[in-house]
């Protein structure tokens, strides 16, 4: 026999896995579980709403986002899905999963470091290339592919590459 509770807690876990499984549209890698962007689902009856973070505010993917959580919620069976924007707490890099990081590089962008990484004691950062694994890197601008990335480059392989800005 199926409780209510155990019904909503299937339900709940079927809303978010349906969520979850949609992609960021600027790095197509990435759900947008990965990136930590999708923070809650809540069910009231048989409504659903799932809360998200933008990764800073103005990001221009965040309202395709919102529009693929509403589909993806659809085509599980949810009707009338409604999706909430939370800006506070702001959305850090520290909330991108393990497996985003590795298909970020995977992908050819280097993933953000951690919060407590060099930069934050010294003001140096030193960013591994994703094609090679050298250290051995520069910035060339602040202002990457896009917003939320800046571009740097390989002085061992010499190749450019997006770094992943922390936030």
């Amino acid at each position: 026999m199926v409780t209510v509770l155990d019904r909503d807690g299937d339900l709940r876990q079927r809303a978010w896995d349906a969520a979850a499984s949609v992609v960021d549209p600027e790095i197509p890698v990435l759900t947008i579980a990965d990136l930590g962007v999708l923070r809650e689902v809540v069910l009231d009856g048989d409504h659903v709403e799932v809360a998200i973070t933008p990764t800073y505010s103005g990001c221009p993917a965040m309202n395709m986002i919102a529009l693929e959580i509403e589909f993806a919620l659809e085509r599980a069976g949810f009707q009338h899905p409604r999706v909430r924007t939370v800006l506070s707490p702001a959305w850090t890099t520290d909330w991108m999963t393990e497996e985003g990081r590795k298909k970020l590089r995977a992908y050819g962008i280097a993933p953000p470091q951690a919060s407590n990484s060099r930069r934050a004691l010294f003001g140096a950062q030193a960013v591994a290339c994703p094609q090679c694994g050298s250290d051995n890197t520069e910035l060339l601008s602040e202002f990457g592919s896009t917003s939320c990335k800046a571009l740097w480059r390989c002085k061992a392989c010499r190749e450019p590459f997006d770094y992943f800005k922390c936030h």
